[in-house]
């Protein structure tokens, strides 16, 4: 259940600071499909 929770936590808080998954991903040195798999639960 937790991993559900991180999972939406992430993406709620890109959103509401309104950058993509690709300026996510260059400020954390990842891969941008990195972020998204994170975010849907992969």
């Amino acid at each position: 259940m937790a991993k559900i929770i991180i999972d939406k936590q992430i993406a709620d808080l890109r959103r509401k600071k309104g950058i993509t998954q690709e300026q996510l991903a260059v400020a954390m040195n990842v891969s941008s499909q990195a972020v998204s798999k994170w975010e849907s639960g992969v």
